[in-house]
Formats: C-alpha cells, structure tokens, sequence
C-alpha cells in the first residue's frame, strides 16, 4: 500500500523584547544561570503578572504578516502540569480564546506556489531549561528563561513531506526576522518547532494517529526526524500494528526518534482562565496603526528586486531569502549599481565565504569594499579572474581593492601598445598555429589568449587581448 504522510508544525518563536512578558527581568541571552529571575517569573506566593505592551505589539505584528485575523478579545489561560523546570506549576498560556487565527503562509516548493492554512498564533511564557551536563546523576535547572515572551504559531495540517516542512520553517523565520520580532537563532532556541505527523493510505481523506517530535531546533533535524517517524509509521502499519499517540524526541547521533511521553489531550492540562490576568482588549485602531508600520516582506521585495532591478526571479529568491543578505545587496547598489553585477558576485563569492547568511553583518568585504573591487573591474583595471583572487585576499586581511592592487602591483595591462608587442612574440614563437588559424582552424585562438596571459602572469586585459589577436591573426 502506498502511504501519504500528513504534516502540521507547532513553531515557538521567541520575541525580540528587552524584558519578560509578565515581568521586568532580562531576556538577554547566556547569562550566569539564574540570574535574570524575579518573584513573578519564580512564581512565588501573592505576585501579580503584568502583560509586557510590546511583546502583544510584535505576536499582533507576526500575525498580520500571515494573515491572521486578530481577535478583538483574548484571553490568558493557566495550561497546568508539574515539570522541573516550571516553577508555578502551570504555564501561563492562550487556548479557548487566542490573540489571533484563520491565516495563511504562501510558500513556491519545487517552482509551484502552495498555501499553507495557520490556525492560530498565540501568546505564552516560556519555561525554564534543565542543564545535564557535568553530571550523571543529577539535572540542573536555569530559570532565566522561565517568563520569556513567545509566540506560537500552529500550522494546519497541509504539509505533506519533510522538505515543503523545512520550506515553511524557513519561509516563516524569514518573515519574523524581516519584522524584527524574532532573531531567529535556531541554537540559541529562539525559534524551535514541534512537529505533528501521520501517515494514511494515499488517496484517503480520513486522519491517520498523529505523534508530535518536541523541541527540533535545526531545518536539518526537522527534516531527518519527520523522514525517520514517517518510515517508522509506515512500518508499524505494514507490521499490523497500529501507532499509538505520543510525544516523541528526535536524538540525532542516533538518527531516531523515541518516545518521550503518552500525548496528552487538553483535558490532561486542566486549563482555566488566568484569574491574575485581565482579557486582552485590542481596537482596531491599533491593528491598522500596527500593520501601515510593517516593513517590506520577504515576498514584497523579491518582486522589486524582480520588477525594479530587473534580476531574475532565482537571483532575487535568492538574495531576499535573508534579510541580512538582501540589505548587502541593497548596500553595495549605493556604490556600485549594476544589480546583476552584484547579484551574481554575492552570490557565487560572497556566500561560498560565509558559514551562515547572518555572518554577512560581520563579513570583512562590506558592501562599499565589494563594490570598490567591482569599479576596478567595470574601469579595465583588474580582470574577473585576477578580482577572483583579489576578493580572496579582502576577505583574510579585511584590506580594499585598492590597497591590495597597489601593494602587489597587479594591475590589468590595458595598453594597446604594450598588449600588441606581446602578441606579436607569441606569433613569431608559433609559427604551425598561426599557419593553422589562417587556415580556417579558429578553435585556436583560446590557445593563442593562454599564451598571452601565461606571458603576463593573467594581467592583460582579455577583451582587448581577443580582439587584437583576432585582427592580427587575419592580417596577411
């Protein structure tokens, strides 16, 4: 039987605030565990949470962005169970009554366009981390995260393989990186998924049982465990057994996930209003005051960067897929303008540089330098091959084109005086050639441009070089 696996992702944002969602501590990531607690995210007896104004603006921002309908009242909840790392006992959450849902993410997977449904985005308070390390017997338990504001935006269940998953993922962090509500930094867990799989006969319509992988935090692992628990479902079916529901970890050194827990229904979590937390009340003055503030998204700016700066659309997909990476390019069109030109550099020099697209920020050739090494170019100055090796060097010594070309004095030999002197030693050297190109074999002239440039170390400028060799060799 021939199976069709049915994905829907749970994605924890975290939001880029200074201060917790119902406390004045810090957000700021990596500092001394335990430190950036308080009585309210501690959950100590007789404390009053305050809802963080902006940590609402951003979840209503992230909304808008895909679509969502915001709720003109929502409600705060207390989802209860007992962990460590929770010190209330519950987790201050949405659940009857969110902040937002009905929207939708449009994603372009394998050069056609799908939709995919977002039930809802809501708020919540993170948890705090159990920290094994250093022991074998014991966990430690870091409360700093414990209050952090996330959102969590809960897809529908319209993915139907790991990579349209790991193109969502990546589609809606770049969205909240573009609306600054998000850092996005899988390894930090500002942005981590849950991920719901089934697998049913292909062709059925009815839901086949569900299990949730918790706390994936790379599009990697997203991928390899949800191709691992489909292969196991359909295992576990072709056995004759039937799967049960559960929650289950990915470990990656294995390759496998394994059971975590039974999944628990919303019953098993005993939710109630929060009785400390007022409804969250928002007009819709607001709304329309916080989406005229949004900034160019993803998709907006690959269709200027197509329609305006006349790149293709793989360029453009390319260049706006990071935030980061679209704003160097923008950056280096300051300097040097010629959009393709610099399309194309950034994309086969400048990225085979860097380990990750946000390193961009921090990459030695800033847009002004790359666009300096581009005018040495567009002028005849330097070659495309000898700026190849020139980039090289800007990019270990942080040095310009300038000082570099200077320095080693590899300046493009542009005279025609000097270039025709060359050409004319090469001809005299290879007498059967020449003999051979007048003769009608003109495949030889790449043989005749080598000469040239072994003759001056690839420092002659190859337009005038193939020109002027062209006009000779048909000379009588």
């Amino acid at each position: 039987m021939e199976y069709e696996p049915v994905i829907g992702l749970e994605v924890h944002a975290q939001l880029l605030t200074d201060t917790k969602i119902f406390c004045s501590c810090s957000t700021k990531f990596g500092a001394k565990p335990n430190t950036q607690v308080c009585p309210i995210c501690l959950g100590m007896p007789g404390v009053l949470p305050v809802l963080n104004e902006k940590a609402l603006e951003f979840a209503i921002r992230a909304a808008l962005a895909v679509n969502c309908s915001v709720s003109e009242s929502s409600r705060f909840a207390r989802k209860n169970y007992f962990y460590p790392d929770l010190p209330k006992g519950y987790q201050i959450s949405q659940y009857e009554e969110p902040l937002s849902k009905k929207g939708w993410l449009e994603m372009e997977f394998n050069g056609t366009k799908k939709r995919i449904g977002i039930t809802r985005i809501h708020l919540e308070e993170d948890a705090g981390k159990l920290i094994h390390e250093n022991s074998k017997k014991h966990s430690h338990v870091d409360l700093n995260r414990a209050g952090v504001p996330l959102i969590e935006i809960v897809s529908e269940p319209d993915i139907n393989t790991p990579d349209e998953a790991v193109a969502y993922m990546k589609k809606l962090r770049s969205i909240l990186v573009y609306l600054r509500v998000c850092d996005g930094n899988m390894e930090e867990g500002s942005l981590r998924c849950d991920a719901n799989v089934s697998v049913r006969p292909k062709g059925t319509e009815k839901l086949g049982t569900k299990t949730e992988i918790k706390n994936v935090n790379s599009f990697k692992y997203i991928q390899k465990a949800l191709e691992y628990e489909i292969r196991r479902h359909i295992s576990v079916l072709e056995g004759g057994k039937e799967i049960e529901q559960e929650t289950r970890l990915y470990d990656p050194s294995r390759n496998l996930t394994f059971p975590m827990r039974s999944k628990e229904e919303a019953h098993d979590y005993r939710y109630f209003p929060d009785p400390d937390l007022l409804p969250v009340i928002v007009d819709d003055e607001w709304v329309e005051e916080i989406r005229s503030s949004l900034p160019e998204l993803p998709d907006q700016r690959l269709k200027r960067f197509i329609n305006v700066l006349m790149i293709p659309a793989y360029d453009a997909g390319v260049l706006t897929a990071s935030k980061d990476v679209a704003n160097y390019f923008e950056d280096c069109l300051r300097f040097f303008n010629k959009p393709k030109v610099v399309s194309n550099w950034i994309m086969t020099e400048v990225l085979r540089e860097l380990k990750s697209e946000e390193d961009i920020k921090d990459f030695a050739i800033n847009p002004q330098k790359l666009s300096e090494l581009l005018s040495l170019i567009e002028d005849g100055t330097i070659s495309g091959k000898l700026a190849k090796g020139i980039f090289s060097e800007m990019a270990l010594s942080g040095k310009g084109a300038r000082e570099i070309v200077s320095e080693k004095g590899i300046k493009q030999i542009s005279d025609l005086d000097e270039i025709e002197k060359i050409i004319s030693e090469v001809i005299e050297k290879n007498p059967g050639e020449t003999s051979r190109y007048k003769a009608g074999e003109h495949k030889l002239l790449g043989f005749f441009v080598g000469q040239v440039m072994k003759l001056t170390q690839g420092k002659a400028n190859p337009q005038l070089v193939n020109e002027t060799l062209k006009r000779r060799l048909s000379e009588n």
